[in-house]
């Protein structure tokens, strides 16, 4: 995995969520100079988010681009495939000499596709070097678009994703001073109910987008019920 004296890695770059001036100075500078690059998408046919947000940084004339398919599953037995393919093709990489640049939006470490490939590499290919370039995360990007502080002083924040926990939502929503749910499209209509029944549906915010020109940013959320709700959105709730 060495080439003039360098060790070739797999590096996870968090590329933010949305807007590529968002991205750090490292994660530029390692997504201008890696050979090749991987990114997750839920269909290999289809476009992947990540990469849209860094298209503008890579030169496919000098630079592998390789979309890995990563299907929106819950099942972990049927994801654990494509995982370790993913992993496979990485590590193959690196170890003929090529640095990877593994990309997924906001933060590598929080709610992200490589976590998955981080967990099997550590386990099976524990010989090769990995290094995680944090990124802005679609919470701290929505919270300052919407005006609303995640917390101050004493106040406690959650995180949790709402399509997996909703038989703790009402703890949750009532422990905590602010309540960041992700991954809130498909239960949105019940989780606004909760929120009617607790007297908190003002003081939620509904974020999809965040940081790219289809950004939005909705405050009246009952209009929003019945509708089919962009995977890429949250829910911040303000007490």
């Amino acid at each position: 995995m060495e080439r003039r004296g360098v060790v070739a890695k797999i590096y996870a770059i968090g590329v933010g969520p949305g807007d590529p001036e968002l991205l750090t100075l490292k994660a530029e500078r390692i997504l201008r100079q890696a050979p090749v690059i991987c990114a997750p998408s839920a269909n290999p046919a289809d476009s992947s988010y990540a990469l849209s947000i860094v298209e503008g940084f890579i030169d496919r004339s000098r630079q592998q681009v390789i979309v890995q398919a990563f299907p929106m599953k819950t099942n972990r037995q049927e994801l654990e495939p494509f995982w370790e393919s993913s992993a496979r093709e990485a590590v193959k990489m690196v170890r003929e000499g090529k640095d990877v640049a593994f990309i997924t939006i906001g933060d590598p470490f929080l709610y992200s596709t490589f976590l998955y490939l981080y967990r099997l590499v550590k386990e099976k290919y524990p010989d090769v070097p990995v290094e995680v370039i944090p990124g802005i995360t679609s919470i701290s990007a929505a919270s300052i678009a919407a005006g609303v502080p995640l917390a101050a002083a004493s106040e406690r924040v959650a995180i949790i994703p709402a399509a997996f926990e909703e038989k703790e939502l009402r703890h949750v929503l009532l422990d905590f001073d602010t309540v960041v749910l992700m991954k809130v499209n498909r239960v949105f209509d019940s989780v606004y109910s909760l929120l009617k029944e607790l007297g908190l549906e003002k003081k939620a915010v509904f974020i999809r987008r965040v940081g790219s020109p289809e950004e939005e940013v909705v405050f009246d959320l009952e209009p929003l019920l019945g509708k089919k709700l962009d995977y890429l959105s949250l829910l911040i709730v303000k007490k």
